[in-house]
């Protein structure tokens, strides 16, 4: 019994100096154990192979055992053309073969005359390594094979396999027919799990033999270049772990020099290491078949007999075709597994998707939806990561765990959803939340706007029963060169695995990309009728701009009149008309004159509106010393005095209306200003973006918090008309507008009685 995670590292002090104990990452950086299986350079000796040269078919390479088959020794085939040994009419077939018609093909059945006799065999052709290769099996059976034979060897697993319901029972089937066909003391299915062990998930056996079933086998048993192969060689056979080496002559390809690749080979040697292992096992004979689904090996049919056992080609051939059958049904048989849970799951799928459609934004979604998120993927609980907030559902690491976690994230995932059962061995902060957060399943709704939703399940402490010590024994070299060797045992070894949850199926995570996908159809209509309001806001604002320009544009013309009348008659008839007469007249004109300055002031702000900006880079420090000029002389009678920083900063953007801008702040900072020693203060803070924020603060009356957000109302007087000099109302308002247009922010802070700061964001740069 062992304690611990996977790949644990036994201490120093506890290896033995000839082996060794290795984690995962040190066995693939340490050591090259992945043996060059498909070039082994010898055959098994059930079989013959001979290797051609087209176009001729001149025979350049050959197997060391020709003479036991063929009564030729290989010296005597060597160099020769392959008519020395088939006829014409068999020579045509094998052409036919490779050109791949589908009338012709392997096995190609050849009776050869071996010396005195006539031996049949089952000829397998194929092209590679720029050869092609033709290997020779003693076939039994000297007439044409009896298609009848097959039918009835597949038909009835084959019905049985249709009316199988979930995947236990589809393996059930293969692997009792399969043992029935073959006669093998056991027949397995052995499935690969994602990081590449495996476990014996179905087990038809002698009764007298221990059982395989539920236990689990560690990657390196069946390693990478072993799984290329399997890929697309989907049977393979070892009748004899004892027989002996056959050796190629000559030992390398002739044409590349190189040992030729058997990776299609039926023959193919087999690696000393894996015949070592079948020994530690106690098998004679073996012989596997791939299971692939949608294309990827999902496992193999593995079949182990404690003595030797050679299966006909025919039967192979029976077999190799049901595991393909099984291939195509795998699919389909996972989806019934845990089908009750499946309706269920979809059904609430179906709900939030539901909700989802009828809600307006992605608040409201979150808050309808609930609880019914977590069941969507059978989380425990869960975090939506909204504008920079975090939405908790249930059990969740606290804000900061999930702000760590979320920053490790973005650096880490590079595709929309992310899933992990293993979440602190891969992230070790998240051992301090392992009661909560051992799963991890992320969806990025919008990378843009940081909108994520974390899923969580909790650790679920498990015991693995595993075929002997999973982990790595590694023997030491004479030269110091590290050596992955087989397991000698393979007793029954628990293990305690941690830091694990429940792994999220397939169609969890499914579920997590149907709920993104309709989350953004949200996020696009939103988006729709957004730029449809926009559409409609620049319309009526273009058609206010051009209402209001032509209304205080016709307004002038009466106004204009009103004035000079009032004017004329006060010139020609003061002297006849009334004191009360006079007062009314000359209030006339005065408020003629103010309506006239209100009408300028708004054509002005309608204008800004539609004008184009002329922007260029601007010498702050220059502008700032001509509007103060400009200020020190429209006031002669008023003391104060502007101190600005040196070296304000360049800014961008149109020169006269920034003038007007700082124009309009500093008339103002001394307009409403009791003091006597009045000061305007002009100076700017750096920012981390190309931007400046400039500031213009004075000393005068201030402005009372309830009044500091209405100031930029368009005509939005604090103060009385007579008092502090009148005004129109709009000044603040134009430069509110100058600053949006371009493209910066304006705000101000204020004490009452002590005076204002208004601070403006102004670009660097375009």
């Amino acid at each position: 019994m062992s304690c611990g995670i996977w790949d644990k590292k036994l201490e120093s002090n506890k290896m033995d100096s000839k082996e060794e104990i290795l984690t995962t990452e040190t066995v693939n950086s340490t050591i090259d154990y992945n043996e060059q299986i498909h070039i082994p350079g010898w055959i098994q000796s059930h079989g013959a192979l001979l290797v051609l040269q087209e176009p001729d078919f001149d025979i350049i390479q050959v197997s060391s055992n020709t003479e036991e088959w063929l009564n030729i020794p290989p010296e005597n085939l060597l160099r020769q053309n392959i008519k020395c040994l088939l006829e014409s009419h068999q020579i045509d077939n094998i052409r036919k073969n490779l050109a791949g018609d589908f009338e012709y093909i392997n096995p190609v059945k050849l009776s050869i005359k071996c010396g005195n006799e006539v031996k049949l065999f089952n000829c397998i052709i194929h092209r590679n390594d720029r050869v092609v290769i033709l290997e020779f099996e003693p076939s039994e059976d000297k007439s044409e094979p009896d298609f009848s034979q097959f039918y009835q060897l597949t038909l009835p697993t084959i019905n049985r396999i249709q009316k199988s319901v979930n995947l236990h029972e589809l393996c059930a089937i293969i692997v009792k027919e399969i043992r029935k066909i073959t006669g093998f003391d056991r027949v397995m299915i052995y499935k690969f799990h994602s990081d590449d062990s495996g476990e014996v998930i179905a087990e038809d056996k002698r009764e007298d033999i221990e059982a395989y079933l539920g236990l689990h086998y560690p990657a390196y048993d069946v390693p990478q270049p072993a799984r290329d192969i399997f890929s697309v060689n989907y049977l393979r056979i070892i009748p004899n772990i004892n027989s002996q080496a056959v050796e190629l002559i000559p030992k390398n390809n002739p044409l590349t020099n190189q040992p030729l690749d058997l990776s299609f080979s039926v023959l193919r040697g087999v690696s000393y290491c894996h015949l070592e292992y079948l020994h530690n096992m106690g098998v004679m004979g073996s012989m596997s078949i791939s299971l692939a689904k949608e294309g990827k090996l999902w496992g193999l049919i593995a079949c182990h007999h404690q003595s030797v056992k050679y299966i006909s080609y025919n039967k192979r051939v029976v077999c190799e075709f049901l595991g393909q059958v099984m291939s195509i049904h795998i699919p389909i048989r996972e989806q019934n597994d845990n089908l009750d849970y499946k309706v269920t799951l979809k059904s609430v799928q179906s709900e939030v998707i539901k909700i989802i459609s009828e809600s307006e934004d992605l608040l409201t979604v979150f808050r309808n939806i609930g609880s019914k998120l977590l069941t969507i993927v059978g989380a425990t609980g869960a975090v939506i990561c909204l504008e920079g907030a975090y939405h908790k559902i249930e059990k969740t690491p606290s804000d900061a765990e999930i702000t760590a976690l979320l920053n490790w994230l973005k650096n880490r995932i590079d595709t929309d959803i992310y899933s992990t059962d293993s979440l602190p061995i891969i992230y070790p902060p998240a051992k301090e939340f392992k009661e909560i957060a051992s799963g991890l399943l992320v969806q990025e709704i919008a990378k843009v706007q940081e909108i994520y939703v974390l899923w969580f399940r909790p650790e679920v402490s498990q015991t693995v029963n595993w075929a002997g010590n999973p982990e790595y024994p590694i023997e030491i070299e004479s030269d110091g060169t590290m050596k992955l060797c087989p397991r000698k045992s393979f007793v029954e070894w628990q293990e305690i695995v941690q830091f694990h949850s429940l792994p999220w199926q397939l169609y969890e995570i499914q579920g997590a990309q149907e709920f993104k996908t309709a989350i953004v159809g949200i996020i696009m209509r939103r988006i729709s009728e957004l730029a449809k309001i926009n559409l409609e806001l620049e319309k009526s604002n273009s058609e206010l701009d051009s209402f209001t320009y032509i209304a205080s544009h016709d307004l002038k013309e009466p106004l204009r009149g009103i004035h000079n009348y009032s004017t004329f008659l006060m010139e020609d008839y003061g002297e006849i008309l009334q004191q009360d007469g006079r007062e009314k007249l000359e209030t006339l004109v005065r408020l003629s004159q103010r309506m006239e300055d209100l009408i300028n002031a708004l054509l002005f702000f309608s204008r800004l509106g539609r004008q184009e900006l002329d922007k260029s880079a601007i010498n702050l420090n220059e502008l700032i010393a001509n509007v103060g000029e400009v200020v020190m002389a429209s006031k002669p009678d008023v003391s104060f005095e502007i101190r600005k920083m040196d070296n304000l900063p360049a800014i961008y953007g149109d020169k006269i209306l920034l003038e007007q801008v700082f124009s309009n702040l500093i008339n103002n900072a001394v307009k409403y200003n009791k003091k006597d020693a009045k000061i305007v203060e002009i100076g700017y803070k750096e920012t981390d973006e190309s931007a400046s924020i400039i500031y213009v603060k004075d000393n005068g009356i201030g402005i009372r918090e309830k009044h500091q957000e209405t100031i930029f109302k368009i005509f939005k007087r604090l103060h009385g008309q007579d008092k502090y000099g009148g005004g129109t109302g709009v000044g603040l308002t134009i430069v509110k507008k100058i600053i949006e247009r371009h493209g910066g922010q304006i705000w101000l802070e204020s004490n009452y009685g002590e005076g204002t700061t208004f601070y403006l964001k102004l670009w660097n740069q375009e």
